[in-house]
């Protein structure tokens, strides 16, 4: 099954439909603009939408598949997650990436996976717990976790 996604005055996708792949076929094939044409013919928009782009299920094209509150970059042909935190940047793959790469260890003692790691934007790290509840930041100079005390 062929996906559109359509989209607002700002490029934003506000739903995504399943369309037939023999009608894609049939109105000149997946990405043209012949079978976004025929889709909207079936699929009016709805309040807000003025446009539909085809999206890949299986990320072969547009980078990935659509999502509600995705953005579209007609420059570069692909749709992009919404952008996870403020201090956030895209990067040159159209990936977000926070100001402060991902830690780099994982696990402590014997090799016991820490408990979820998240960014703390307020502080500007990131975060996580051992087994026992003790919280850590991360500090990416020494490429350590540090006990926060709390």
């Amino acid at each position: 099954m062929g996906h559109f996604a359509e989209l607002d005055i700002n490029n934003k996708v506000i739903r995504v439909l399943t369309a037939c792949n023999q009608d894609i076929a049939n109105n000149g094939g997946d990405q043209s603009e012949q079978a976004a044409l025929y889709f909207e013919s079936l699929n009016k928009f709805s309040e807000g939408g003025v446009k539909w782009i085809q999206t890949s299920y299986n990320n072969n094209f547009k980078k990935q598949y659509a999502g509600v509150g995705y953005s579209y970059l007609p420059e570069h042909d692909v749709f992009i997650i919404p952008q996870p935190f403020p201090s956030w940047s895209l990067d040159s793959n159209f990936n977000w990436q926070a100001p402060i790469p991902y830690p780099t260890v994982l696990t402590y003692g014997n090799n016991i996976p820490y408990i979820g790691i998240y960014w703390d934007e307020s502080n500007q790290r990131w975060i996580t717990f051992d087994a026992n509840s003790n919280k850590f930041a991360w500090i990416p100079q020494s490429s350590s976790w540090i006990s926060t005390g709390e």
